[in-house]
């Protein structure tokens, strides 16, 4: 434990616990600092939780970039906290991400999503490009309107007026994932598309369907029999 301890760098109200490969905010950090830290950096562990946090009642800087935080992330209400900074972990899904940070952080001003699949960022992700990076930023704006620096960017008044008027038609779809794909995979393992029923499409069970047609073809103008001799036909 004191091993630990010694690793806690403390410059007055601003607390770090860097690449300490943590994966929960150890217990000693919140008993000993949580009562004043103001800024606190845990970046560069192996963090899936942020349940320790609720010590930290006058947090208002929060950095855990480079972390294992997913989807399940839940912070704990810090009504001082105005920035976070969530750069380079596991986050998907934007929308139940935004919806908890609204309720849990009203004061936050500055975001940080970079590197992660939820942000469409061309710069670390190459299918992405400017058009869908700008739509995240109107739909991130659209959920948290007090925000006033989104990832390395100010945020402009006219995206404030495109977020409010637009943003609600701007949200990021999920990408699917491993599991997701694997399953959707295995509904139908190898088998290509067609578009018959799917009654038809097993070879042994297969039945010809045959019926009478009105039209009549009588081959005249056939390009192909422009070259079947007589004593072919």
């Amino acid at each position: 434990m004191a091993g630990n301890e010694s690793r806690v760098v403390m410059n007055g109200t601003q607390v770090s616990y860097i690449g300490q490969d943590c994966e929960e905010i150890p217990a000693f950090i919140g008993e000993q600092y949580g009562g004043f830290a103001k800024r606190l950096d845990l970046s560069f562990n192996l963090l899936r939780s942020l349940e320790g946090l609720k010590a930290f009642s006058c947090l208002e800087e929060l950095i855990v970039d480079n972390n294992l935080l997913g989807n399940d992330l839940l912070l704990p209400r810090l009504p001082h906290l105005h920035t976070l900074t969530l750069n380079k972990n596991q986050i998907t899904d934007i929308e139940s991400l935004l919806d908890h940070v609204a309720e849990v952080a009203p004061s936050l001003e500055y975001l940080s999503l970079l590197g992660n699949e939820a942000c469409p960022n061309e710069l670390v992700s190459l299918d992405k490009d400017e058009d869908d990076y700008q739509r995240y930023r109107y739909f991130v704006l659209h959920k948290l309107t007090n925000l006033k620096f989104l990832d390395t960017r100010k945020v402009s008044k006219r995206e404030h007026e495109e977020a409010k008027a637009r943003g609600a038609f701007m949200k990021v779809v999920k990408p699917k994932t491993d599991t997701e794909s694997r399953d959707l995979r295995s509904v139908s393992p190898g088998m290509p598309y067609t578009p018959l029923p799917s009654g038809s499409r097993d070879s042994k069970s297969h039945k010809g369907l045959f019926a009478k047609c009105q039209y009549v073809y009588y081959g005249k103008h056939s390009e192909g029999n422009r070259f079947i001799r007589d004593e072919q036909l």
